[in-house]
């Protein structure tokens, strides 16, 4: 599969008030593996106040969080999801958000882009992040 260049996309404005209006991320493909880059970037949102929500197909716990197999099964309200899975999920991802209804931002991070699930979530009233690192972004804010 070719990469994407996102043509979807938030600008540096956009991300800053999202970082300051969102409290809890739903990080899709968070693994247990301290090595990998969900851990580390979940770990770091973590620690500087968001709340973290792990959904992965294993695990009972990550980062002291429970984890959940997907977003549906979340009880509660999530503000965006942060997603470290294939391009190809993501159309399956924005029509879980979209079916929740709550989630106010969909982001995926570096290296993952899908125009066509990311207009999906623009179009249903979500803010869009591609191919950006959250923790990246969020320290740059500083």
């Amino acid at each position: 599969m070719e990469c994407e260049f996102p043509s979807v996309n938030a600008n540096k404005q956009e991300i800053k008030e999202i970082f300051d209006s969102v409290k809890t991320i739903a990080v899709i493909g968070l693994s247990p593996n301290e090595t990998k880059d969900s851990h580390k970037v979940a770990k770091y949102l973590k620690e500087v106040g968001f709340k973290i929500v792990p959904i992965y197909p294993k695990e009972d716990e990550i980062l002291g969080e429970k984890v959940y197999r997907s977003l549906a099964e979340v009880p509660f309200e999530v503000d965006m999801v942060d997603i470290f899975r294939k391009p190809a999920i993501l159309d399956a991802v924005a029509d879980a958000c979209i079916a929740r209804g709550d989630v106010k931002v969909f982001w995926s991070q570096k290296g993952i882009v899908n125009n066509e699930a990311a207009q999906k979530a623009l179009d249903a009233g979500m803010r869009v992040v591609q191919n950006m690192c959250s923790m990246v972004e969020h320290r740059a804010l500083d």
